[in-house]
């Protein structure tokens, strides 16, 4: 059932909805399956999807039909893209409602989302916000006393209809006045997937993308690297966060750290996000990471990434292999070194 938006045209020939929805679409099956109650309503939805420096985007070209770009097509919702740029920089730095497991504002983060939805709503005259929440299914932000905190804190009261958990919840404005059945939205509860599953057969959902998520502030390894950015250079730029995805990290002192690309993907991607101060190492005779030395031009410094660049290279086993190394485009330095251990150099790895 992939026609889900029941039409009804006026004189001009133009679809009149119950209502209009401004959703927070994440790409994930909640979210998703939020947006097909309401078209199923026969309310117009437009969904926001946000989008910031700590996450994975997705491609508008990408012919996987999971995308959200090929969801919105495919069920006939509008999607806007909202980056929220440095504003939600500052919460990762200073959340003011605490964090997950990792660095993970989630709080702080639904709270931003929420408002920058009201302000939209506002503006284009829609008639509530809806959310893919589901009480007590995420340990951090979807607990209900958090969901609470949300509610209060974003500004938007009872025109907020999260229609997943609604018979779990009081009437919202939009139930009471009659612009959304509440017989027609449900009560799930809890961690399991199942009637989630169940409900996406039911609307013809076959292609959606797993429950893992596409922020990296969750993941174990990023945020250890962006705890340390944070400590060593708190005024970091976009640039910085991007160099955090790849390659093999390392701190050297307070000043220095170095990051050694894994294959030949990360070593163009290395070279495309190295900025005018940084140095470039690597061994042009042989089959060698591409390294970026991000401190001052030191011996010390430039002997370290050339043992690096060595040891993760196809001659990480010989012993002594010339490596280069550049500055915006002009050689610096040209070493003979051997491969480095993580005791050479007192290396602090945050692979």
């Amino acid at each position: 059932m992939t026609e889900l938006v029941l039409k009804k045209m006026n004189k001009n020939n133009q679809p009149k909805y119950r209502a209009h929805a401004i959703a927070l679409y994440s790409g994930g099956l909640d979210s998703i399956l939020a947006i097909l109650l309401m078209l199923r309503q026969n309310i117009k939805v437009t969904a926001l999807y946000f989008v910031h420096y700590f996450g994975k985007v997705a491609d508008p070209k990408n012919p996987d039909k999971s995308t959200p770009y090929n969801i919105a097509q495919k069920f006939g919702f509008k999607l806007e893209v909202v980056h929220l740029g440095q504003k939600f920089i500052d919460i990762v730095l200073e959340p003011q409602y605490g964090r997950g497991a990792h660095m993970n504002p989630c709080v702080d983060c639904k709270i931003m989302m929420l408002r920058e939805a009201k302000t939209y709503m506002e503006e284009i005259g829609a008639d509530f916000v809806i959310t893919g929440e589901v009480i007590g299914q995420r340990p951090f932000s979807q607990l209900k006393n958090q969901m609470n905190l949300v509610l209060r804190k974003s500004g938007l009261n009872d025109k907020l209809l999260r229609p997943l958990c609604a018979k779990h919840l009081p009437p919202t404005e939009p139930e009471l006045n009659g612009l959304v059945d509440r017989e027609q939205l449900l009560d799930i509860k809890g961690r399991g997937r199942k009637q989630q599953i169940r409900l996406a057969g039911e609307f013809g959902l076959t292609d959606f993308p797993t429950p893992a998520g596409g922020c990296l502030l969750t993941d174990k390894g990023f945020s250890n690297r962006l705890k340390d950015l944070i400590e060593y250079h708190r005024n970091f730029t976009p640039n910085d966060i991007e160099l955090l995805k790849i390659g093999r990290h390392f701190r050297i002192d307070n000043q220095t750290r170095i990051i050694v690309g894994r294959n030949e993907k990360e070593n163009l991607i290395l070279q495309k996000l190295a900025q005018p101060h940084h140095f470039l190492c690597d061994a042009p005779d042989i089959a060698s990471p591409l390294s970026v030395l991000i401190g001052p031009a030191s011996e010390t410094n430039f002997n370290t990434v050339a043992g690096l660049t060595i040891r993760y290279s196809s001659a990480r086993n010989k012993a002594a292999i010339k490596v280069v190394i550049s500055l915006n485009g002009n050689l610096v330095r040209e070493l003979t070194v051997a491969p480095a251990s993580s005791f050479d150099y007192n290396l602090k790895a945050i692979i």
